[in-house]
């Protein structure tokens, strides 16, 4: 018979491993410090949880049926890429000029392969043309009409550019227009970019972002959302990570690469890594946002120094959480 300590034993490694090989997934609406909860209704709220639920669902349903995980990744974001209350697909923000940009940006950690897109103008998903530019493209990333035109060439879905003009978008710009200035009070509006970090039952881990950019953004800017180590990173022996806020900084910063050499080469924990880098790093810069991920050791992780972050998040055999504002679940 054995010995009592040595069953307990097995136990634990027995549910280590199971553990181990359980998938994950980890998702964000954006940030920004007008996410408060004075300013929304219990109708807005409950869209906003139903939205993230929809989404998580979605990557939940894929990752059981043994979907590879930079795949997973795009059928989420597809998903909140058309629902008109993030910044990214049909609800991206418009520029200067009232046409949509679209930028995405999607790596798979198991192999370090990543796609990225800038300035599209008529794909419907763009993290679409992410993945088709990562799959059949030796380069990593393809802006402009060129990019609309070689994500149609493999399968992306083109879309009249009017698909995504919301008229409370269109309204801000003729505002913006008539005033003569552009909208750069970032640390007062939503950033609705969306990302999503996944990790599989085999231990791969995937991450992608996908953004209209910035509110009446001009001469073709471009933010950290389809730049590979600024706002999208996955890497299996590391993490994964999808960032939202004040692209520049994420960009000057290399904020996702930057924690994942922290937590690869510190050796610090990921939630650690993660809140030096918002609340030390980009805080001490001024620059607001957030960031989501999973690392490698299949535990979740996110920061913000915003008033709230639309965050959601799910393990395999357990409840979905989403989340709004601060302090929620703390």
């Amino acid at each position: 018979m054995k010995h009592p300590l040595f069953i307990l034993g097995c136990l634990v490694l027995i549910s280590a491993k199971l553990c181990a090989q359980s998938y994950a997934i980890i998702i964000h609406g954006g940030a920004g410090n007008g996410l408060v909860p004075s300013n929304y209704s219990e109708e807005q709220k409950a869209g906003f949880h139903s939205a993230l639920n929809r989404a998580l669902m979605v990557g939940d349903s894929a990752l059981a049926a043994e979907t590879p995980a930079v795949e997973v990744v795009s059928l989420v974001i597809q998903i909140l890429e058309n629902d008109s209350l993030f910044n990214a697909g049909r609800g991206a923000v418009l520029t200067y000029e009232g046409k949509a940009s679209l930028d995405a940006s999607i790596m798979d950690g198991s192999n370090l392969e990543a796609g990225a897109v800038a300035g599209l103008s008529c794909i419907k998903n763009p993290i679409t043309a992410a993945l088709t530019v990562m799959k059949n493209s030796p380069h990593v990333l393809l802006s402009g009409p060129d990019a609309d035109q070689f994500a149609q060439m493999h399968g992306s879905e083109c879309v009249d550019p009017d698909y995504f003009l919301i008229q409370s978008h269109v309204n801000t710009i003729i505002k913006i227009r008539d005033r003569q200035r552009k909208l750069d009070s970032i640390k007062d509006h939503k950033m609705g970019t969306v990302g999503c970090v996944v990790r599989d039952r085999a231990g791969n881990i995937a991450a992608g972002t996908s953004t209209g950019g910035m509110m009446a953004k001009r001469y073709g800017r471009i933010g950290d959302s389809p730049i590979i180590g600024a706002g999208t990173y996955a890497n299996n022996a590391s993490l994964g990570v999808s960032c939202t806020g004040h692209g520049e900084f994420f960009i000057r910063n290399v904020i996702a690469y930057q924690l994942s050499a922290r937590y690869l080469y510190l050796k610090e924990g990921s939630q650690v890594a993660a809140d030096y880098m918002i609340h030390d790093l980009l805080s001490g810069q001024n620059a607001f946002g957030g960031l989501i991920g999973i690392d490698a050791e299949g535990k979740f992780f996110y920061s913000f120094n915003t008033k709230g972050m639309l965050r959601g998040f799910k393990r395999e055999g357990q409840a979905a959480e989403t989340y709004i504002f601060a302090l929620e679940e703390k």
